[in-house]
């Protein structure tokens, strides 16, 4: 692979994920987005293109200390549940950038709203590692910028 690989790649620990109305998320990990369209099956047992996108899920896990942070997705996941706000769907940016910052590879999610939150597991005999909160994500689509 030496010599395949362009100079100033896109590591897997520079990205941002932005979200309309909220403040600078920091997001320590990111689950893969995957960006799938429908399905159908032929009655001659072949598949093709339903030609409509589903829906992206994906999750993301945040310091349980960033408490400023932790309170806006609080806030957040108060507008996605009934009564559901009006502005429960919001749009987000995925910025992912390279070794140097020249590149930048960028994603809207589109409809952005979030589905589940998740507390840590706790466990006494734990050395002391960070707690985090992971959250689920759902939105209507990811497009390259």
């Amino acid at each position: 692979m030496k010599g395949t690989i362009q100079k100033d790649h896109i590591p897997l620990n520079k990205f941002q994920l932005l979200v309309a109305g909220l403040p600078p998320l920091t997001l320590v990990t990111v689950s893969g987005i995957e960006d799938e369209l429908q399905t159908v099956d032929l009655p001659d047992r072949t598949v093709a293109s339903g030609g409509n996108r589903t829906m992206v899920e994906f999750t993301g896990t945040m310091p349980a200390h960033h408490l400023i942070e932790q309170g806006a997705m609080e806030v957040w996941f108060a507008e996605c549940q009934d009564p559901v706000s009006p502005t429960y769907k919001k749009i987000g940016t995925l910025i992912m950038q390279s070794i140097t910052g020249a590149v930048l590879r960028s994603f809207s999610l589109d409809g952005l709203f979030l589905s589940k939150r998740i507390l840590p597991e706790f466990d006494m005999n734990n050395e002391g590692e960070m707690a985090v909160i992971e959250w689920a994500f759902r939105a209507d689509n990811v497009l390259p910028l």
